[in-house]
């Protein structure tokens, strides 16, 4: 009997953990659930007899590894910095290992291990990163296989709120990790259009934006991820002239949110202790230049004379102009904001929120210029089964139960970039309604 180890039961392991449990029973497979609290995994084992529970002590070699030695295959639902921990365990016990996350440099240290060991260590294979690897990568060798040459690829993906629930100024509200959110972005973003590279500092990201559409659900704008450079050779498009992978939100988030960046309060780089009066009104004060008369508002827009009266309205709405309690007074900036927004941008029981993801090619044909825009949208059902934690946890459950079908032969250090991996996950998927429209014309 095979044994599946889920390591991370936190909100986006719903669907994961529910797809893999429906069919143990039939498949004869065992699954152990994992985290730091015996009382988590055991809710969401939810008495099913092929589900065990178990607390792991994450910094304890002993525990993880005891546990590890149980299982064929790991999947790691842990913040991403654990991952290369729970994957030398894996290495050293010739366990499989899955993860949603990005590949990490010390994962790619041990890709000659784990060829040598031929186990597949599967990286990258949740939303995004993953659905849009898997995506863009059919579109990509279908071009490729006609003998078409692609001039440009941009691809954006958001977690935001369905239409029906933003009943806030902002349209949204936390559907993943909060302070993953607060911190987006930081560092310098990197791309290439037009055969030009291009460098975007944090403090110009969100101003750097373009306009979106979905005929399904209106308008958004794009701000360039991290890096987008490295993904020109895995997605084989190394001389492309324009590439770019960017973030969602809607339509004037970004602005709004270039007032948090500009005044320096989603830092992460230092501490405050602030004294136990401390309102929220005098939090962003704190970010302002002193005057003895000045208003806080007056202030804010003297020094940042591009607010606008919406922008205001997202702050106010927040409470930052008001004397309430500030509810967290040791802090980062980061971390004090993210405790305000918490409180605001709470998802209730029965908010929808949605995954909302486009691909924009121009492609150079026989017929002329091709262009492909590949949309997605999917709406959560509620606070628990959420689009966020179904486009990330399906994927990833359907490539362990292809794997061990053997199905998915493919060993090493991989990313869901290759037909054998990609083609039976957007097949299956589809089935879960998760489909991407496409509209193509051409320009002569």
């Amino acid at each position: 009997m095979e044994t599946i180890l889920i390591i991370g039961t936190g909100k986006s392991s719903t669907f994961l953990i529910e797809y893999l449990a429906n069919s143990a029973e039939k498949k004869q497979r065992k699954i152990i659930l994992a985290d730091q609290t015996l009382d988590i995994t055991q809710q969401k084992s939810k008495q099913n007899p092929f589900i065990s529970a178990v607390a792991i002590d994450l910094e304890n070699e002993h525990s993880r590894k005891s546990i590890i030695q149980k299982a064929d295959i790991v999947i790691s639902m842990l913040p991403a910095f654990l991952h290369p921990i729970i994957a030398q365990d894996c290495l050293s016990l010739r366990k499989h290992f899955f993860t949603a996350s990005y590949e990490s440099n010390e994962l790619r240290k041990m890709a000659n291990d784990i060829k040598c060991e031929n186990l597949l260590f599967l990286n990258e294979c949740g939303l995004d990163p993953g659905l849009d690897h898997m995506s863009a990568m059919k579109i990509i060798h279908e071009e490729h296989d006609l003998g078409n040459e692609i001039l440009s690829f941009k691809s954006y993906t958001g977690g935001v709120l369905a239409p029906e629930s933003e009943d806030n100024p902002w349209k949204y509200k936390f559907t993943w990790n909060p302070r993953n959110v607060v911190l987006a972005g930081q560092g310098v973003s990197r791309f290439i259009r037009n055969g030009l590279y291009k460098y975007v500092p944090y403090h110009m990201l969100f101003r750097r934006i373009e306009n979106i559409h979905f005929d399904e659900v209106g308008d958004f704008e794009g701000y360039p991820n991290r890096d987008s450079l490295s993904y020109r050779e895995i997605y084989g498009l190394k001389d492309i002239p324009t590439m770019l992978r960017g973030t969602l939100r809607r339509a004037g988030f970004c602005q709004s949110w270039d007032v948090f960046v500009q005044l320096g309060m989603t830092d992460d780089s230092f501490e405050m202790n602030l004294p136990d009066s401390f309102s929220k009104r005098m939090f962003i004060n704190t970010f302002l230049p002193y005057h003895s008369e000045e208003q806080v508002e007056s202030k804010l827009l003297d020094l940042l004379p591009w607010v606008n009266t919406q922008t205001l309205e997202k702050i106010e709405w927040l409470g930052l102009f008001s004397d309430e309690e500030l509810p967290q007074k040791k802090g980062s900036p980061a971390a004090i904001l993210q405790k305000i927004l918490e409180e605001k941008w709470y998802l209730s029981e029965n908010d929808k929120d949605m995954i909302v993801m486009q691909h924009l090619f121009e492609i150079k044909t026989k017929q002329g210029i091709k262009s492909i825009v590949s949309s997605l949208v999917c709406k959560g059902e509620n606070q628990t089964h959420t689009a966020m934690a179904k486009t990330v946890g399906l994927p990833l459950a359907m490539a362990v139960d292809l794997f061990l079908e053997g199905k998915i032969k493919a060993k090493g250090l991989r990313l869901p970039v290759i037909p054998e991996i990609y083609n039976p996950i957007l097949d299956l998927l589809a089935k879960e309604n998760i489909i991407f429209s496409e509209a193509i014309s051409f320009k002569k």
